[in-house]
This record gives structure tokens, C-alpha cells and sequence, in this order.
């Protein structure tokens, strides 16, 4: 399948109207417009994108059914750094745009500077938890978890 295929498989229950339909067509532009990646290869086969652009189209995917919630596991893994600052970015605009997002993320840093509150695990268990800005403050949080430099 196509990446537009793609995309509009992530509408198809706003299609077949078991949510609200809204105007799809328009929903996909804006999806490509803000996933510019995909925008290029918007013909191209999905099983011939890169894994960052597979990521990308994954999450496009998912804003295509107008979710009230989007559970978001590890999108930077496995990804080039210059691919990993993409995918932050577009989480942080589907944040303004208001969409509620769960996000697991071992890239500590890049995860508490979208996120409004978090939670640190350690060995399967909560650490510590709090408004982000207090965690990416927090000495120990910063030693264990975020670097010096942080």
C-alpha cells in the first residue's frame, strides 16, 4: 500500500461512519502538510520507507482517525538524531493542537521537554513522578536519567 493508503486505512472508521467522519480529505492534507516527509513520498510504497518515515507514518496514521487519546511507545527508537528531533516536534505541535498524548520514552531529556507530567520507572517500579518541569530540575532525576549538562 501506498503511503496515502496508508494514511486513509488510519480514517477508515470515520469512513465507514463508526466515528464521526469530518472532512477526511482535508484531514489527510493536513497530515502530510505536518508529517513533510511524507509529503514527498506520498505515492510511494510504505514498505520502502526509511524506519523514521515508517515512524512518521505510523503516528500521520493514527492523527487520521481524530483521536481523543494517542499512545505513543518509544517513536525515537531506532531513529537517526536528526529523525528523533522530527519526531519531537510533531508531538510537541499535535500537543498545541490539543491532542492528549501517553508517551513511553527512554530519551528521557526529549520526553520531559513535551510533556506536561511524568513519571520515572526504575526496575519496573515508579521512582518519582511530577509536573515535568520539576522532574527535569530534580539533581537526582538529572544524574540518573537526563546527564550533567541537563
Amino acid at each position: 500500500m501506498s503511503v496515502t493508503d496508508n494514511l486513509l486505512l488510519g480514517a477508515f472508521p470515520r469512513l465507514t461512519w463508526t466515528r464521526p467522519k469530518g472532512d477526511v480529505a482535508a484531514d489527510l492534507e493536513r497530515a502530510i502538510e505536518m508529517f513533510l516527509r511524507l509529503k514527498e513520498r506520498r505515492y510511494q510504497l510504505a514498505g520502502t520507507l526509511s524506519g523514521g518515515e515508517q515512524q512518521m507514518l505510523a503516528m500521520a496514521r493514527a492523527v487520521m482517525l481524530n483521536p481523543d487519546l494517542v499512545l505513543l511507545d518509544e517513536p525515537s527508537m531506532g531513529l537517526a538524531p536528526i529523525l528523533v528531533d522530527e519526531v519531537f516536534r510533531i508531538i510537541e505541535r499535535l500537543k498545541q493542537q490539543g491532542v492528549t498524548m501517553l508517551l513511553v520514552e527512554q530519551f528521557a531529556a526529549a520526553a520531559l521537554n513535551v510533556a506536561d507530567y511524568g513519571y520515572v520507572l526504575e526496575n519496573g517500579r515508579v521512582a518519582t513522578h511530577g509536573p515535568a518541569e520539576q522532574l527535569r530540575n530534580d539533581p537526582s532525576v538529572k544524574a540518573a536519567y537526563l546527564g550533567a549538562s541537563h
